[in-house]
C-alpha cells in the first residue's frame, strides 16, 4: 500500500522556523524524485521544492535561500526545513513521490500538514 504521511506543520511566529517530514512507504523511495507543494486558501497548489533520486535539488524563487529540502533513503523520509518564515508562507504543505515509468508513471500525495505563520 502506497502511502506518504507528512508531519512537523503548525504554528509559529514570523521570522521562526519548522521542519516538515514526509514518511514513505509501499514504494521504491529512493528511485523517485520527492517534492513538496503548498496550497494557501483560495489559490491554486504551487511548487515549493524538488529533490532528484541523485540529490539534485530546485526551489520555488519565493523560498530561496530560506527552505532546505533533503532526503534520507535509508528511513524513506524526505525533509523540508523552513527558515526565516513569512506570513505567506502559511499553507498546507503536500509531499509527492514521482517516477517515470514505462506505460503509465508513477505518482502518489499524502495528505498534507497545516503551516500558519502568524504573532
Amino acid at each position: 500500500q502506497v502511502q506518504l504521511v507528512e508531519s512537523g506543520g503548525g504554528l509559529v511566529e514570523p521570522g521562526g522556523s519548522l521542519r516538515l517530514s514526509c514518511a514513505a512507504s509501499g514504494f521504491t523511495f529512493s528511485s523517485c524524485v520527492m517534492y513538496w507543494y503548498r496550497q494557501a486558501p483560495g489559490k491554486e497548489r504551487e511548487l515549493v521544492a524538488a529533490i532528484t533520486s541523485v540529490r539534485g535539488t530546485t526551489y520555488a524563487d519565493s523560498v530561496k535561500g530560506r527552505f532546505t529540502i533533503s532526503r534520507d533513503n535509508a528511513k524513506n523520509t524526505v525533509y523540508l526545513q523552513m527558515n526565516s518564515l513569512k506570513p505567506e508562507d502559511t499553507a498546507v504543505y503536500y509531499c509527492k513521490a514521482y517516477q517515470r515509468r514505462l506505460g503509465k508513471d508513477f505518482n502518489a500525495w499524502g495528505q498534507g500538514t497545516q503551516v500558519t505563520v502568524s504573532s
